[in-house]
């Protein structure tokens, strides 16, 4: 008889979706054709404060998670709901600060191919990871996630 495995089922880890868009987006740039996002370097230093707030949207759900005594890593089990800080506001705060970073190194990199690469970098997050782990979620905790869910948007 099989088992479920107590974790998401999350394939890959998502921060190397957002990195290896990044990556691939800074290439083309470099290797393909430059699509300049900015004319100056002022796009570029919103670009980094637009990565520091998500970095910080990150650290603090990440400290949250961490505080609370659940996993952080989505191929490791989940303890418990976490409804507390950025949670209050948004089921998925790493995501959506994995997103804002990514967003800011784009315009950091002053390149257009990793905005593009972020819709197929969304796609396949919302499609393989955040759906995997609600499914999860809600087999797990049931009506604790279920009124969770209902209360608080999926990503803003």
């Amino acid at each position: 008889m099989e088992t479920l495995s107590d974790h998401s089922g999350v394939p890959v880890h998502p921060p190397l979706w957002f990195l290896s868009a990044l990556l691939l987006g800074a290439l083309l740039d470099d290797r393909v054709y430059r699509l300049l996002i900015f004319t100056n370097n002022t796009g570029r230093w919103i670009g980094v404060v637009v990565a520091i707030i998500g970095i910080a949207l990150v650290a603090t759900g990440r400290a949250t998670m961490v505080r609370h005594g659940t996993n952080v890593n989505p191929t490791q089990p989940a303890t418990t709901i976490v409804q507390t800080g950025p949670f209050r506001f948004t089921r998925n705060p790493l995501y959506v600060g994995l997103t804002i970073i990514y967003v800011g190194l784009s315009f950091a990199l002053n390149t257009w191919w990793s905005l593009f690469l972020l819709i197929p970098v969304w796609i396949v997050m919302h499609l393989f990871v955040v759906r995997r782990e609600e499914a999860y979620l809600e087999r797990k905790f049931g009506e604790t996630y279920l009124t969770y869910k209902r209360r608080v948007r999926r990503y803003l």
